[in-house]
């Protein structure tokens, strides 16, 4: 019963969100000094992840993404400003470090949103008003 909460499984999906975009964040850090590197995000939440009665929307072709809040989290070739360093490379830290901060605010809300939505259900379930 309870895992067919919309909020849940919104709260679910972002915190999967927020996770994989980390990693995703992670990868250029780590490649930031490899030549020819392309730095690679995630597509935004919104386009990437939905529920109920819309929940079945392309977002490329050959996707659909299901009413299970199930979406397609790799990582693609990030469109960032700016240039290529020489080596051809894109990936500069200060873009990387305010990705990784809003990826935690992110997988922040999400927790925070799971938190209170299960006091919530307690505190139903236990009667207290």
């Amino acid at each position: 019963m309870f895992e067919k909460l919309e909020v849940l499984q919104l709260a679910q999906g972002l915190a999967r969100y927020g996770a994989a975009r980390q990693a995703a964040i992670a990868e250029n850090v780590a490649n930031a000094d490899t030549p020819g590197y392309r730095a690679r995000d995630l597509a935004p939440f919104s386009e990437v992840f939905h529920t109920g009665r819309d929940a079945m929307r392309a977002t490329r072709p050959g996707h659909l993404v299901g009413t299970s809040g199930r979406a397609d989290l790799r990582p693609h070739a990030a469109m960032r400003p700016g240039a290529a360093s020489p080596d051809g490379n894109t990936v500069t830290l200060e873009t990387e470090m305010f990705a990784a901060a809003e990826a935690r605010r992110d997988h922040d809300r999400a927790l925070a949103i799971y938190r209170s939505a299960m006091s919530v259900l307690r505190t139903a379930a236990s009667g207290r008003t």
